[in-house]
């Protein structure tokens, strides 16, 4: 890649600030997982997609009880949790998580959880992102969604649960990501870095991860889902 390190003189608070100029300018013992006794999902979210036709990524929404996730910041775990809740709580329903269909929306400031955790360190979206790694409490360096290690999420009273994002996906949990926001972040923060903008958002890009669309926009994938039968639950 072409940039290799963040330069010590970057000022995270100007690249904040560049941020919200640009997005002004564009205008659980209960709740364990019921998944380990239920007939799996077929891998939808893992099925090959046209990527110039994002709509046709929304026909893997099948299920009888549908809802998408509209996640704007991290939020700690509730983009993760409520997708989990979701499903267990329909397992206990009578629902196995064949019968569900769940988008998870990744936009605004909550975009980074669509990165694998070479970016996060080289970049520090824990400290431009305001998002600290629920192990450390500290900026976060790594995805700590992405193949969390057995244990790293403990609910007291419910004990060990599931939240990370291939954890999901294998429950058939869809992840989409927006690429308007990509852009305007990749734009302010090469502006910081003084470095090209359309280079550092093709290494962004390269560094989604497995399963995850990029949609034209967030926004526009929260109006798709609903068109293919979701209720919408904002995630806050």
């Amino acid at each position: 890649m072409l940039f290799n390190k963040v330069p010590p003189t970057t000022h995270r608070r100007g690249f904040i600030g560049a941020i919200a100029a640009g997005a002004a300018s564009l205008g659980l013992a209960s709740l364990l997982p019921q998944r380990l006794n239920a007939e799996p999902l077929a891998k939808t979210n893992h099925e090959i997609v046209d990527p110039e036709s994002p709509d046709a990524w929304f026909g893997q929404i099948k299920g009888k009880h549908r809802i998408i996730f509209d996640a704007t910041h991290p939020e700690g775990l509730m983009p993760f949790a409520w997708p989990r809740i979701f499903l267990i709580t329909n397992g206990k329903t009578g629902s196995l998580p064949k019968d569900c269909s769940v988008v998870v929306v990744l936009r605004h400031s909550a975009i980074p959880f669509a990165f694998d955790s070479s970016l996060w360190k080289k970049y520090k979206f824990g400290e431009s992102f305001k998002i600290n790694d629920p192990a450390t409490k500290a900026p976060a360096e790594r995805n700590a969604f992405w193949q969390p290690a057995k244990g790293d999420f403990s609910v007291p009273g419910l004990g060990e649960v599931p939240l990370g994002i291939n954890e999901l996906q294998a429950d058939g949990v869809l992840f989409c990501v927006c690429d308007m926001a990509i852009t305007t972040h990749t734009a302010a923060m090469a502006a910081e870095l003084k470095v090209d903008a359309a280079e550092l958002k093709k290494e962004w890009l390269a560094a989604v991860l497995p399963g995850i669309m990029v949609a034209p926009s967030g926004v526009w994938a929260v109006g798709r889902a609903q068109e293919h039968g979701c209720a919408y639950c904002f995630v806050g």
